[in-house]
């Protein structure tokens, strides 16, 4: 079943370069046509017989050709002009020669995905929980190891995470290319789970630091491979909102953490409660993935046919495990190509689409987002707000309430669009704190429009910036490099991420706040300007669609 399966898709998809290289020898387009209207026929009476039966109405064996024609001058602005001759011409032969099946043709799937995101989005919690734990249970950690008046300490215990983190992201894409996704999560829960439990129990600053950089590497590691593994399950259809999901519970593992720190004021130990019991969602979601089917298409780069038709069948059900798999077959270029090394990423075939995920991730940085979740509980001490971590954990749900909405905007408003509102916004809510520091006029509103700018910042934030570049980026990398794209664009995001944790307050102290803001200000407003010439739109795309598109054949 499997071989009659694979050999047809197959098929098809050499029939590609045929038809190319008729059009351009100049044969009669009637000759290509009836080409393609045999094929057709062949491949329909394949899938019957391999499916056991499975009756199709002739609606569905349609084939859309008006689908061949999808633009691709959004992702590098100009540069692609050159190559739009070729790539569409690609398309044109693929897309013809692919029959597609309209989702909305199929009923209600017997598959079911969530549950499966549901478990991933363990490591999505952890990766918010490790981050925003630090925030309020530093000062009273310090003030148990004895490094109360050691900035340079303090920072190094919030910055360890990170530099952990920088490892585990390059660490993650290699496992998951090797081991698989799921696989790779249950390693990940080493780490997570060890580091949780030295933090908790650390009697002494290299303890905590070694626990802090175990916790960082499974942190990296979980960036790196929850939005890998939910796009790769995720149906087309929902894709965007499923994949947003993982931003909505790194919100969810940030406001816990805020909300965690609720008790420290009576119970000074309360910290090591606090790091504790992340040990928790660490072992949940190693078992969680004993459970989960593997990512169908990692399956079916690794020519595993049968547990990949095995795998969609569980995700969507077994009505449409030939279309996926052909869809599969059609996205692959020749599944015999093997998975892409390091120094590919850097290659003229894939270096600007790359470089466009590595961007996303500094901008989304360098506008500020991780200086303000670590220090908003100092920030808001300074300009007067009393009660400094409930003004925190306010910042928090603004986070989970904002990336909710994305959520249910992704797949119909776009991801292109959503980044441009979400820094534009980001660029005036900067703007405005950074005023309210500076402007005589408003310095007896200096406590509330600290509370408001931030707000409204990271409302801003968990809109676009937030959910988007990791969703975006599996979806426009090919699949042959799309691990190690991810984390690779992910080390950007840890690297700059370590740096802005580490330096901070010191960049603080030496130019003042209102001169940090102003400039996150300015990196969002240039971030606006990079969206806007050179990040492709994907939504209502298959991901094997958007990989012929991005990267026809060579």
């Amino acid at each position: 079943m499997q071989a009659s399966t694979y050999s047809a898709v197959k098929g098809r998809v050499g029939f590609g370069a045929e038809h190319q290289r008729r059009v351009s020898l100049g044969l009669g387009e009637s000759t290509s046509r009836r080409r393609v209207s045999m094929l057709r026929s062949q491949y329909m009476t394949d899938r019957s017989s391999c499916c056991g039966g499975l009756s199709l109405n002739s609606a569905t064996m349609g084939i859309e050709l008006g689908r061949a024609r999808m633009g691709v001058d959004g992702i590098f602005g100009s540069s692609a002009k050159s190559r739009s001759v070729k790539a569409q011409a690609s398309e044109e032969d693929l897309e013809a020669s692919v029959p597609v099946i309209p989702s909305t043709q199929h009923g209600k799937s017997s598959g079911t995905v969530l549950p499966f995101v549901g478990v991933a989005c363990l490591g999505a919690i952890l990766f918010g929980y490790h981050l925003g734990v630090v925030n309020g249970a530093l000062e009273y950690l310090s003030k148990d190891l004895g490094i109360a008046e050691n900035a340079v300490v303090q920072g190094w215990i919030v910055s360890t995470l990170l530099a952990g983190a920088t490892v585990g992201s390059f660490t993650g894409g290699a496992l998951a290319d090797k081991f698989g996704r799921t696989r790779t999560f249950q390693l990940d829960a080493i780490p997570l789970t060890i580091g949780a439990f030295l933090c908790a129990t650390a009697q002494s600053v290299q303890t905590m630091i070694i626990g802090r950089l175990l916790a960082g590497i499974g942190i990296g590691i979980s960036s790196a491979i929850v939005p890998l593994y939910i796009s790769e399950i995720s149906p087309t259809e929902i894709r965007g909102a499923l994949g947003s999901v993982n931003q909505l519970f790194i919100c969810i593992g940030i406001l816990a953490a805020l909300v965690a720190g609720l008790p420290l004021a009576a119970n000074p130990l309360w910290w090591r409660t606090m790091f504790g019991i992340s040990a928790i969602p660490s072992i949940l979601l190693a078992v969680g993935m004993f459970f989960a089917p593997e990512s169908p298409r990692w399956l079916f780069q690794q020519g595993k046919i049968p547990q990949a038709e095995k795998a969609i069948k569980t995700l969507y059900g077994k009505e449409r495990v030939a279309e996926v798999i052909g869809d599969l077959s059609a996205g692959s270029q020749g599944s015999t190509e093997p998975d892409a090394g390091w120094f590919d990423l850097f290659s003229t075939r894939y270096w600007k689409v790359v470089s466009v995920g590595a961007a996303l991730f500094l901008f989304q940085q360098l506008a500020g987002i991780n200086a303000v979740v670590y220090y908003s509980t100092s920030v808001f001490r300074s300009a007067g707000i009393a009660s400094d971590v409930a003004a925190s954990a306010l910042v928090g749900a603004a986070n989970v309430f904002g990336t909710a909405v994305a959520s249910s905007l992704m797949d119909r408003q776009g991801r292109k669009s959503l980044l441009i509102t979400s820094f534009g916004g980001m660029a005036a809510s900067m703007m405005l704190l950074s005023l309210s520091f500076t402007w005589k006029v408003l310095a007896p509103y200096s406590g509330p429009l600290a509370v408001i700018g931030t707000v409204l910042y990271v409302l801003s934030f968990s809109l676009g910036a937030g959910p988007v570049p990791a969703l975006l980026l599996p979806e426009i990398f090919a699949s042959r490099i799309r691990a190690k794209a991810v984390a690779l664009s992910l080390g950007m995001h840890w690297i700059s991420n370590f740096v802005i944790g580490l330096y901070f307050l010191s960049v603080v102290n030496k130019f003042g706040i209102s001169s940090v803001y102003l400039g996150f200000s300015a990196v969002c407003l240039l971030a606006v300007l990079y969206i806007s010439g050179n990040v492709v739109e994907t939504k209502g795309r298959s991901l094997e669609e958007i990989e012929r598109a991005l990267n026809p054949a060579i």
